[in-house]
């Protein structure tokens, strides 16, 4: 096997460990979330994104909150809008003027 092709599975495995990781450093929550570390220090430092600091400086994230924190805001694709759309048109308790 070459370097580069250890180098690569070797960064896979790291990548599925991480995921079982509970807390994750400031470090690792950009590499789990794929967002820079500057934007992320504009995420903490607005108080956008939920975050922890035990000690006043070092900052650490819960995985389960971050993975709230990405799943929020979901785009509901056109069929959900078209069900949504057709529900409320024979829905007798919709508010619609006649």
């Amino acid at each position: 096997m070459t370097n580069d092709l250890i180098e690569k599975r070797l960064e896979k495995i790291e990548n599925l460990l991480m995921g079982q990781k509970d807390v994750f450093t400031f470090e690792e929550c950009c590499q789990y979330t794929g967002i820079s570390k500057t934007y992320m220090y504009k995420l903490t430092c607005t108080n956008k994104i939920p975050h922890f600091k035990p000690h006043g400086k070092t900052i650490y994230f819960s995985k389960e909150e971050i993975d709230k924190w990405l799943l929020k805001n979901p785009i509901k694709t056109t069929e959900q809008l078209e069900q949504e759309a057709a529900t409320y048109v024979v829905s007798p308790n919709s508010k619609r003027r006649k």
